[in-house]
């Protein structure tokens, strides 16, 4: 593989970033399109149905259109991965922004990055800190995007239990959705970390919304159910689906502590991966 010095790969990261923004911004990944049509076909509740028949409407009118889902485009979250003959470099990160920027302009995406005190909007997405960017290790050079709609994002939830509080995690969960109510737009996905520091267990919950939710282990569908029991239903009017899907993922932590994270998205569960490729 070339330098990433070599612009050529530059380059082939910010049309890599741009791209699946595009993708992930207008069209759904299709297990989560299996998810909501599957939810839709079982509910009962009359006014739930036609919510759940709006949401996959408007799916298929973004698709056909090729504009977004939603207006609220988000925040991005860039999750990258390296492969050994890549090394880390700060042309690298630049590369990603101006990615996130070209997206902005051509998708295009709603300006939502502004500056925390000010509120002073940068214009294009970037901005001290932004877009957040994750870089682990891995055998592709690819570049996942999630973008984060604040009605989702404003409703997530981090605790410091106690360890003989294990048990109670679920309550946590199902408590943080039931605060939430309506306004993260259900029926959402429900991500979950558990365990490292308290940034970790945060970082863990994000991750988990990256997960496919068309499948769930026993303790992730024992916690939906009990979700789906409150009634919240689709945009909060009542029904059976409130939560499409809960994904949970761990780390170990200090004997002393048990981090709990509960990081929200909505029915759009929004996410693309791309592989950096340069043309040849």
């Amino acid at each position: 593989m070339n330098n990433p010095a070599d612009s050529s790969l530059l380059d082939a990261l910010t049309r890599a970033t741009c791209r699946a923004l595009r993708q992930a911004e207008i069209e759904l990944p299709p297990d989560v399109l299996e998810t909501l049509e599957r939810a839709a076909a079982a509910e009962e509740n009359a006014v739930a149905a036609r919510e759940l028949s709006t949401i996959l409407e408007n799916i298929a009118i973004a698709r056909e259109r090729n504009v977004p889902i939603c207006q609220d485009t988000g925040v991005p979250v860039i999750y990258l991965t390296l492969p050994p003959d890549v090394p880390l470099t700060p042309a690298l990160y630049e590369a990603v922004r101006e990615g996130v920027r070209r997206a902005t302009s051509v998708v295009p995406l709603r300006p939502n990055v502004v500056d925390p005190l000010t509120r002073s909007n940068t214009g294009d997405n970037t901005g001290a800190g932004m877009p957040a960017i994750h870089i682990s290790p891995g055998d592709r050079f690819e570049v996942t995007v999630l973008p984060k709609g604040a009605g989702s994002e404003n409703a997530s939830r981090i605790g410091m239990l106690l360890p003989s509080q294990a048990a109670d995690i679920p309550r946590f969960v199902v408590e943080s959705v039931l605060i939430a109510g309506g306004k993260p737009c259900p029926p959402i996905v429900v991500g979950v970390g558990i365990g490292g520091t308290f940034d970790m267990a945060a970082a863990l919950a994000k991750e988990a919304l990256l997960e496919p939710i068309n499948v769930m282990d026993d303790y992730e569908t024992g916690i939906c159910e009990t979700i789906n029991r409150l009634g919240i239903g689709p945009m909060g009017l009542g029904g059976a689906t409130t939560a499409l899907a809960v994904k949970v993922k761990r780390a170990d932590c200090h004997t002393a502590s048990l981090p709990v994270a509960v990081n929200i998205q909505c029915w759009a569960c929004r996410r693309a991966t791309v592989p950096v490729e340069v043309d040849r």
